[in-house]
């Protein structure tokens, strides 16, 4: 039994949908918590006025009932509360009358760093909107939505993900964050960041050595990877243990009467692809986002003359929302483990798993 996840949507489309499939049933789902994380992402300094306008909240079609899971495949939507502006210009079918509002006259202009040029030269597109609505970073709202849905699941095998801020811009202390955004603005500027999450609770086992495919490292390192702007990835010690000696560097295994532990997590909670029962830590970079006010050189893809990159509305920085955005992402992935390692129809038979996994290995949560 494992989770899946399918996302559907464009930026300024009618609304984005998620479908995720393998839930237990019986989970008890709280649509006040998912609008809570869904609002988190908008929040933090640097964000555009976009933020103010969607307000976002979710809409359950299907999956639920009386807010418990039935077992069957999850519908989750997130309305465009922006796309009345763009009803014209992203409708599904070809419009009759004249055109009105926003994104009427096709984009031709890429923006270095976003999708625009690869995404227009793979698809054979002549419109860059047809790439770069879907490689919006929009679409995590309902990324963020599923996150939301696997945490009470993890929360029932008693297993915490939280994720925070560590610098924007290289400034590490919120005043000083502060003053790099706001200069950045002023200077019509992007800055980009590093976020953290950790997982508190995980038991040993989940994941596995055996492919490639199955490595929890992999899993994780792939589902921070698949944020847009995220350009690096380090578990635990990271790149720092490249310059290290190795017993400066490996987690020394110790006893006491709970069971099996180390006294230090300088591999972030993971061994071989296999999580060892510390605390998983996950680091991630986000590059300054590619829309500036001040734009940067770029081709017309129509006629071929140099011209400055497309400007759209843009957040100055959003390394407070990707923080968020990592912490359902890693959520979905342990919950997505989780489910693998102990099965089960319904939330009983998944956490009674658990539990006699747990009576069979020395190790209790710390």
């Amino acid at each position: 039994m494992s989770l899946s996840l399918v996302t559907a949507g464009e930026s300024h489309g009618p609304a984005l949908v998620a479908i995720v499939t393998g839930l237990p049933a019986g989970l008890v789902l709280d649509r006040g918590a998912i609008d809570a994380d869904l609002g988190r992402r908008q929040q933090g300094y640097g964000r555009s006025p976009r933020q103010r306008l969607e307000q976002d909240e979710v809409e359950v079609l299907a999956g639920v009932r009386h807010g418990r899971t039935l077992g069957t495949p999850l519908c989750l939507l997130v309305r465009n509360r922006d796309h009345e502006n763009w009803a014209w210009g992203m409708s599904p079918w070809p419009t009759e009358g004249e055109p009105s509002g926003k994104g009427t006259e096709a984009v031709t202009l890429p923006r270095p760093g976003h999708a625009d040029l690869a995404g227009a030269m793979k698809f054979g597109l002549a419109d860059v909107r047809d790439a770069l609505e879907r490689a919006s970073a929009r679409q995590t709202a309902v990324e963020v939505a599923a996150g939301a849905v696997a945490k009470p699941l993890l929360g029932e095998v008693d297993v915490e993900v939280g994720g925070a801020v560590l610098e924007v811009g290289g400034a590490a202390d919120e005043e000083e964050r502060r003053a790099v955004i706001d200069a950045a603005r002023e200077d019509r500027e992007t800055l980009g960041g590093i976020v953290e999450v950790r997982a508190r609770g995980v038991p040993p086992g989940l994941g596995s050595y055996a492919t490639r495919r199955e490595r929890l490292d992999a899993r994780l390192a792939a589902a921070l990877m698949g944020i847009q702007a995220v350009k690096g990835v380090e578990i635990g010690g990271g790149f720092a243990l490249a310059g290290q000696r190795g017993s400066e560097v490996h987690d020394e295994i110790v006893r006491d009467e709970r069971g099996l532990y180390r006294e230090t997590n300088r591999a972030g909670g993971i061994e071989a692809g296999v999580s060892n029962g510390e605390e998983i830590v996950l680091r991630a970079a986000m590059k300054p986002l590619p829309t500036l006010m001040r734009p940067l050189a770029s081709v017309d893809l129509e006629s071929g003359e140099p011209a400055q990159a497309l400007v759209e509305r843009s957040d100055t920085a959003a390394v407070e929302a990707l923080a968020v955005v990592a912490e359902a992402a890693v959520a979905f992935e342990l919950a997505r483990a989780a489910r693998e390692k102990f099965g089960g129809d319904s939330l009983g038979d998944f956490v009674a798993a658990w539990r006699a996994y747990l009576e069979r290995i020395p190790w209790a949560p710390r």
